[in-house]
C-alpha cells in the first residue's frame, strides 16, 4: 500500500471529535475538490504492507484508528487492512469521499463509515454514489462540507430526499466559520449536527496533526 503518513492526534471531525486517534493517510484521490486541504496526499508516500501498517499502529497505543486520504478505497488492500485492524479489536473510522461503493466495507460493531456528500462548491457533486446513503447505519455519519448558502440548500435537499439513518454533520469549509451554518440549521429546523474541524482550531493548517 502507498502510505503518506501515520500519526497520533485528536479526531478533528464528526461524532468522535476530540478522541485520541491514530490516522493512516493513504495516497491518492480520484476527486479534485476546489477547497481540498490534503492535496499533498495525491502523490508520494512509501510502500508498506498491511502487516507493517498494523505493526506501526500497535506502537502508537491508541484504540481508535482512522483510515483517511486522499481516498482510502482507491487502494484495494484498504479492505484487508480494515479487517486486520478489526480482528485486533481496534475501533475503525473510514473517511471516504462518497464516490466509491461501500458494499465491501466491513460491517462490524467497531466500524464507523464517515462518508462525504460533495456540495456544489467542491465542483465534484456529480461524482457521488447516492445509493451509498442506504448502506449507512445509525453508527455511521454523513458529512457535508459547506461553503455558502447554495451548498446548505443542496445539503438540505439531499437529506430530505434520502432516508438517512446515520448521523448527519454540517461543517463549514475551513472548519471554523460556524455561525452561518448554525443559523441555517436552526432556521430550517434540520436534525443535523454543526461541528468545527477541531484540528484546525488547535493547529491551523499544520500537516500531520
Amino acid at each position: 500500500m502507498k502510505v503518506i503518513e501515520i500519526f497520533r492526534s485528536l479526531q478533528g471531525e464528526g461524532v468522535l471529535i476530540g478522541t485520541p486517534t491514530v490516522f493512516i493517510r493513504l495516497q491518492g484521490c480520484n476527486l479534485h475538490c476546489e477547497w481540498c486541504d490534503t492535496g499533498y496526499a495525491r502523490e508520494g508516500g512509501k510502500e508498506m504492507s498491511v502487516e507493517q501498517i498494523v505493526h506501526e499502529v500497535e506502537g502508537l497505543k491508541t484504540q481508535f484508528v482512522c483510515l483517511t486520504g486522499g481516498e482510502p478505497l482507491l487502494q484495494k488492500d484498504s479492505i484487508r487492512l480494515m479487517n486486520k485492524l478489526l480482528e485486533k479489536l481496534y475501533h475503525i473510522t473510514l473517511e471516504t469521499n462518497g464516490s466509491f461503493s461501500l458494499e465491501d466495507v466491513p460491517c462490524a460493531e467497531n466500524m464507523l463509515i464517515s462518508m462525504d456528500i460533495k456540495c456544489p462548491s467542491s465542483g465534484m457533486e456529480e461524482k457521488m454514489l447516492f445509493e451509498n446513503i442506504e448502506l449507512l447505519s445509525p453508527a455511521d455519519q454523513l458529512k457535508f462540507i459547506v461553503a455558502d448558502e447554495d451548498d446548505l440548500k443542496y445539503a438540505e435537499n439531499i437529506i430530505k430526499t434520502y432516508d438517512v439513518k446515520s448521523s448527519i454533520i454540517f461543517t463549514p469549509v475551513g472548519g471554523m466559520d460556524l455561525e452561518p451554518v448554525a443559523d441555517f440549521v436552526l432556521g430550517k429546523k434540520l436534525n443535523v449536527r454543526v461541528l468545527p474541524q477541531l484540528h484546525k482550531l488547535i493547529w491551523g493548517d499544520l500537516k500531520g496533526v
